[in-house]
């Protein structure tokens, strides 16, 4: 009975690296590029971010290889700032847009990156392991509203439930 507990404690935390079924995650990730501050424009609700406003997440390298990453949000019923560090590495095969996060010790969660523009308008798509973890980051506090809506589209073509979405203050 024991083994077959570690087992399935097991394969639950393997589940939790995972990209979405049908998804894909963008192809030629580079990490240096994608450091530095992202705003977060919109996301689904979650007990970590729940009911923050102007949240931000800090990326940089850590000593080990990895990334330290800093998310940081106001909390307006409690009149004060948030704030979690964390860190991250890359997962899969090189180029994969996909890492592995953790704010909570050995345990870590998948950071997938569905689309990425780094050139234009600056902004990702960010999925957890299933359909119930999504975020529209950007480089600046607001996305123009033709492409934000845009961006919504394609999320709610991927199966998310945008009419969820949570659309963060700053």
């Amino acid at each position: 009975m024991r083994n077959g507990l570690l087992v399935a404690l097991l394969l639950s935390l393997m589940g939790c690296l995972r990209v979405p079924a049908g998804l894909e995650v963008v192809d030629g990730f580079e990490v240096e590029p994608y450091l530095g501050r992202w705003y977060e424009i919109a996301r689904l609700d979650h007990s970590f971010e729940r009911g923050l406003t102007r949240v931000t997440a800090d990326y940089s390298l850590r000593d080990d290889g990895g990334i330290r990453v800093v998310n940081r949000g106001f909390d307006p019923a409690a009149g004060r700032w948030k704030e979690a560090e964390g860190r991250a590495y890359l997962a899969g095969a090189p180029g994969e847009g996909r890492l592995r996060v953790s704010f909570f010790g050995p345990f870590y969660g998948a950071y997938n990156i569905l689309a990425l523009d780094l050139t234009n308008h600056g902004y990702a798509l960010v999925s957890g392991p299933t359909r119930n973890y999504f975020w529209i980051l950007a480089r600046k506090p607001r996305l123009d509203p033709q492409l934000l809506a845009e961006l919504v589209g394609k999320a709610e073509a991927w199966g998310f439930a945008v009419d969820r979405l949570i659309h963060v203050e700053h």
